[in-house]
């Protein structure tokens, strides 16, 4: 059997795996499924229809899988999806989506979420992402692999923030920023390379001076973005193909600009 404190009230349709751990005065609600090794500390809320992966760990005081605050919401049964080893610290909140989107939150593995984040309706949060205290993501936000994003920012709704790209504290993001970038500032503005992310994830040389290229054709050639757009196809062949495409395709899907 799960180890359960007797004191937390976990519904009898809930679906937990008998490694699971359970604090005290935590609720878990009957369209909850929560996979082996997870583990859920004191005073935690998880509601909803939410399903959770393998060797999680959420501290004190989170609620996850709340209906979300949409005002178009009715109640309908959307949900809330979370991966493998993630670590979600105190007072975070995760809402179910929308039937206006996908009708899914979603996060994915290998992320650290820090203390009074906000995932909102509908939101796409890929894997080893670190999100520090205080960023709060509103509805339809997609933020992709690797992204780290500094404490107390705040992310426009349909945003979108791209693999391995940094956003520094404090931040308003109101366009997408680009994969790779280093975003900062008031009004955000893009600051340079996320160098120390790449070579902390072993990208190689060549890779690195293909991103090199490609943040020189968007930022500083005075290019605009159609004719960024083919310069930085032209790249490809050079080691970085990989790259390349992903830039093109973020390009290509961005709605409301880029940050410049």
């Amino acid at each position: 059997m799960a180890r359960i404190h007797p004191t937390a009230l976990v519904d009898p349709a809930a679906e937990l795996d008998e490694s699971v751990e359970v604090g005290a005065y935590t609720l878990i609600g009957p369209h909850v499924k929560i996979g082996a090794g997870t583990v859920v500390g004191p005073h935690v809320v998880i509601e909803g229809h939410t399903t959770i992966g393998r060797d999680n760990r959420f501290f004190q005081f989170s609620s996850i899988g709340a209906a979300n605050q949409d005002k178009k919401y009715a109640g309908e049964p959307t949900t809330l999806v979370i991966g493998d080893r993630n670590t979600v610290r105190e007072f975070c909140t995760f809402n179910v989506g929308t039937v206006q989107d996908r009708g899914e939150t979603r996060v994915g593995d290998d992320n650290w979420v820090m203390a009074y984040v906000h995932l909102a309706h509908d939101v796409v949060l890929g894997d080893h992402c670190v999100l520090a205290n205080g960023v709060t993501l509103a509805g339809h936000v997609r933020v992709d692999d690797w992204a780290t994003i500094g404490g107390l920012t705040g992310v426009l709704q349909r945003m979108r923030i791209g693999a391995h790209a940094m956003v520094g504290f404090q931040a308003h993001v109101a366009q997408d920023v680009p994969p790779f970038m280093m975003v900062d500032g008031h009004p955000l503005a893009a600051r340079g390379l996320n160098l120390v992310g790449l070579r902390r994830r072993d990208f190689t040389s060549e890779r690195i001076a293909v991103v090199k290229q490609i943040h020189k054709l968007l930022y500083r050639n005075g290019l605009t973005l159609e004719q960024a757009l083919t310069a930085i196809g032209e790249l490809r062949g050079q080691g970085g193909d990989a790259e390349v495409q992903q830039m093109l395709d973020f390009l290509a899907s961005a709605q409301r600009g880029i940050v410049r």
